[in-house]
């Protein structure tokens, strides 16, 4: 292997996982710079984070009111990081919050009511001051207009609507963008038009202080030499100012989704008729037409922070496998059969949309389409490093195809295998990839290896093993040169177990191999449970801070041996 090209160790977590002394419950902007710092000082170079867009009502980063505004939550509200902030605020929402700030879960509701008390009177107070950046604020704005004008619009009419962003349900007086222009503009013309003004500049000026704020998570970053990786979801939410407002570039007859695949045998929907993502379907031929401008944007936006950004789904430039139904009905065709389903859809059933790739002239003609859309992103990126997140139901060609425009893939490892089934050797993993065990919606190492482990045992007649979860831990096995235990039975998920499989990922040839925070030390939470709205996902907190973390010896130690190896693997 030749040395010479630059490889990077990295951590994976979301925005809202970080803890620091001070925050309200949730993960912020100064909270991620402590992070950077840990990560430059063990050695990581790399922190991949997941969409920060504004979320929807269930929290998702991949269900969001936007693809360029910036997610309120993420905001520190801190004197010296939000203008016109004050100290009194900020302590009145800790006593109020105090047991959700220590908590392991994020509790939305509550942390969202303190945060956006906190901003209404800040903004309140900086209009105020006679310091205060009228300039730089007119420029942001006139500079985002774009998009921001739009959105500011979609906010008010939520609010409206008491804080909903189904906007299907909204009353017809501006349930389509020319009734909601005309709503506006009837509002502004009122007596109450000051108040209505005032909220659409406060929905603005968040977005302003947002951009300023993550733009000194970038000056941190560049600081501390890491390199921060975002997250473009191939879909947008249904309920979304873009959806709303600029209906002409999307398909919302269909939604795109995942086949069935045998990972997901916690939900029966997803192991029957696959995932629904409920977003609408791209009209490509339209975009096509406008340069994909509205892509352009977006990849401009994410490059203003990040230096490389990974496409979730980038089969879905491609092909995209779609549903004839929004989610919320799924469950009522979990029991159908195909001809009862189509049936009740006019003959529509889960297809590959435009096409499938059961033909040659197919995969050329899918091939054909995803190279003109990528190569419009790659324009807008820049220099900005790209990674396709190209897991899944993956045609022969796509991977070949991404390798041919620079776009590094996904392996890994317990995935992937050789054709006579065993484990791509880590010496045989291309450069242009990226390594890892895990995304944000599998579970992390340890609760993998134990529950594959555990199909190991002395099974029941009518329980036999797990043949997938079987492979998957031998090749894991096999992948780390871990020898099985005694009489062939698999080793406990030991320390030593967890820093070999971390080393064998390290060693290899990837440019960048990214690690969930938790396979670090063996923990056991997840981010996500694909199928399953509400309960814990996109709600766990890491359980110290970035100063806290190193003051438990045993856990400071990983982090001096994840340095010492990423050094030895010549990533840090």
């Amino acid at each position: 292997m030749d040395p010479t090209p630059e490889r990077r160790a990295g951590w994976l977590f979301p925005a809202f996982s970080v803890r620091r002394q001070g925050d309200l419950g949730i993960g912020d902007t100064a909270g991620l710079i402590e992070w950077i710092d840990l990560a430059a000082a063990t050695g990581v170079r790399l922190l991949q984070l997941l969409p920060i867009n504004e979320t929807g009502a269930g929290n998702s980063p991949y269900t969001t009111l936007s693809s360029m505004a910036l997610e309120p939550l993420y905001l520190t509200v801190d004197p010296g990081w939000l203008p016109g902030a004050a100290w009194e605020d900020v302590a009145e929402a800790h006593d109020l919050l105090d047991e959700v700030i220590s908590a392991e879960f994020i509790d939305y509701p509550a942390v969202r009511v303190a945060k956006r008390a906190i901003c209404h009177k800040a903004f309140e107070r900086w209009k105020a001051e006679e310091s205060r950046d009228v300039a730089g604020f007119d420029e942001f704005r006139a500079a985002q207009a774009s998009w921001l004008d739009d959105y500011a619009t979609f906010r008010w009419l939520m609010e409206e609507d008491g804080d909903r962003e189904t906007w299907n349900e909204w009353p017809d007086e501006f349930a389509t963008p020319a009734a909601a222009r005309d709503y506006l503009a009837r509002a502004l013309a009122t007596e109450r038009g000051p108040a209505v003004s005032n909220m659409l500049s406060y929905f603005a000026w968040l977005q302003w202080v947002a951009a300023m704020q993550w733009q000194r998570v970038r000056v941190a970053a560049d600081a501390a030499g890491v390199r921060l990786m975002g997250d473009v979801p191939i879909g947008i939410s249904y309920h979304s100012a873009d959806v709303f407002f600029e209906p002409q570039f999307f398909d919302l007859a269909w939604c795109g989704g995942a086949p069935p695949e045998e990972m997901f045998k916690h939900d029966e929907f997803l192991s029957r008729w696959g995932q629904n993502w409920g977003i609408p379907l791209y009209r490509w031929d339209v975009l096509a037409a406008q340069d994909f401008s509205w892509w352009q944007r977006r990849i401009t936006g994410i490059t203003g922070i990040f230096h490389s950004f990974r496409i979730d789904h980038v089969l879905g430039f491609y092909r995209i496998y779609s549903f004839p139904w929004q989610p919320e009905r799924n469950q009522e065709f979990l029991h159908l059969s195909g001809d009862q389903a189509s049936a009740i859809t006019g003959g529509k059933l889960p297809r590959w949309a435009p096409r499938p790739d059961d033909t040659p002239e197919n995969q050329l003609a899918n091939c054909h389409d995803g190279d003109q859309r990528l190569r419009a992103l790659l324009r807008a990126a820049g220099d900005a490093v790209v990674v396709g997140e190209d897991l899944g139901c993956v045609p022969p060609y796509v991977r070949p195809h991404l390798a041919s425009l620079g776009i590094a893939g996904f392996h890994i490892p317990h995935w992937e295998s050789a054709k006579s089934g065993s484990v791509i050797p880590a010496e045989e993993i291309p450069y242009l990839s990226l390594a890892t065990y895990a995304t944000h919606d599998h579970e992390p190492l340890a609760v993998l290896w134990n529950q594959a482990r555990a199909t190991l045992a002395p099974q029941e007649a009518d329980a036999p093993a797990n043949m997938d979860e079987c492979k998957q831990l031998q090749r894991l096995l096999e992948f780390a040169r871990l020898p099985a235990g005694t009489n062939n039975a698999v080793p406990e998920f030991t320390r030593e177990v967890r820093r070999a499989l971390i080393k064998g990922l390290l060693d290899c040839p990837a440019r960048d191999t990214v690690f969930m925070l938790a396979d670090i030390f063996g923990w056991e939470q997840r981010f996500n449970m694909p199928g399953i709205a509400g309960g814990k996902s996109w709600r766990w907190r890491m359980p110290y801070t970035a100063e806290s973390i190193m003051a438990v010896a045993e856990l400071a130690a990983e982090f001096h041996w994840l340095r010492a190896t990423a050094t030895a693997a010549g990533r840090a």
